[in-house]
């Protein structure tokens, strides 16, 4: 890595630091001699590097495949190929941190985000395969139950498929549940995450716009989700949540740049992480710099952002019923849970 790389930068002189978005262990290797820290997976990744990657794992595979047994299961078994072999790569930097860093998400059946008793028994199953994964659940009002749920038992979450102020305060009120209840029974309660997927809110909002013919400039979108990110960030610091943010989905560096300075992690794309390896970036942390408040006027002429923006929002059961929590669960099921229900040799 340049040491002019902006993401050098970073790593020594902000609280900011990075996970790497990819569940293929060539790419994590990148990102790992790049200084990632953690590792994202989601049913979408992980058929992705399945496929990519069927001569490295045929051996595990094969047995998957040959044990039959029902599509969901299937899934399951082979997700967890990619999963625990990231966990691996990244359990030394688990250790030496003593559990602060070396995480591997590792998400829940997303057909399953109402689904409080199997979300739960899946968690159960995933926490038992590797020491540094970090069950992710929906932050659906099911995915909250089974969350505190999970931390009270001592099993660390990540809440994903989350774009609102709303959801993410929600996420830390029930984190801070279940700690008190893994503290009542004398055990050691969960870590938690709170996703915000910055980059799909800006793509939903952009479409919502050009639907309804909403006065707003391409300049405005790019900045709604990082109005959220800032607007959450600075409730938790006042609040002094124990859970940690994580923004997800870039769409650009801006999303990282303005970020820069917060205490969160940046859930970085491999190709991402390219343009971040720059010296070309200005290094300075911009996470105290407001969105300008004509970009929130204009904005909130659109109710789906003032629904994502507001603190209140929307309530637990509301979300999801929010549009782009519903187009996000199908990618991940449609475009990834589903091909590894089906996979074949």
């Amino acid at each position: 890595m340049s040491e002019k790389s902006y993401l050098r930068w970073v790593i020594g002189n902000t609280k900011t630091c990075w996970w790497h978005d990819s569940a293929d262990p060539r790419e994590l290797d990148r990102g790992i001699e790049r200084g990632a820290v953690g590792v994202t997976t989601n049913p979408f990744l992980s058929s992705i590097a399945l496929n990519a990657n069927r001569g490295l794992w045929a051996k595990e595979i094969a047995t998957v495949l040959g044990r039959g047994g029902k599509a969901e299961e299937r899934a399951e078994a082979l997700m967890r190929i990619p999963v625990v072999a990231a966990a691996s790569k990244m359990l030394r930097e688990f250790e030496r941190s003593e559990g602060r860093r070396g995480w591997v998400c590792c998400q829940v059946n997303p057909a399953r985000a109402g689904d409080r008793v199997r979300m739960l028994e899946m968690a159960r199953r995933v926490h038992g395969w590797a020491p540094n994964i970090t069950v992710k659940l929906p932050a659906t009002s099911a995915g909250l139950d089974v969350l505190e749920d999970c931390v009270a038992a001592g099993i660390c979450t990540t809440a994903t498929v989350g774009f609102t102020v709303a959801q993410v305060l929600a996420v830390a009120e029930r984190h801070r549940r279940g700690i008190g209840r893994a503290k009542a029974k004398g055990i050691r309660a969960g870590g938690c995450f709170a996703v915000v997927m910055i980059g799909r809110l800006d793509d939903y909002l952009r479409e919502v716009a050009e639907d309804a013919r909403v006065d707003v400039s391409e300049s405005d979108i790019r900045q709604a989700g990082i109005a959220v990110v800032k607007r959450a960030y600075s409730i938790y610091q006042e609040r002094g949540y124990e859970a940690a943010l994580i923004i997800a989905a870039l769409r650009g560096t801006h999303h990282m740049t303005e970020l820069a300075g917060a205490e969160v992690i940046l859930s970085i794309f491999p190709g991402w992480q390219e343009p971040l390896m720059s010296g070309d970036l200005a290094c300075e942390a911009c996470i105290d710099r407001e969105v300008d408040p004509d970009v929130i006027r204009r904005l909130s002429q659109m109710s789906e952002f003032v629904r994502a923006y507001e603190a209140d929002g929307m309530k637990p059961e509301e979300f999801i019923t929010y549009g782009v929590t519903q187009r996000t669960l199908s990618q991940f099921f449609d475009a990834g849970w589903k091909l590894m229900e089906t996979f074949e040799a």
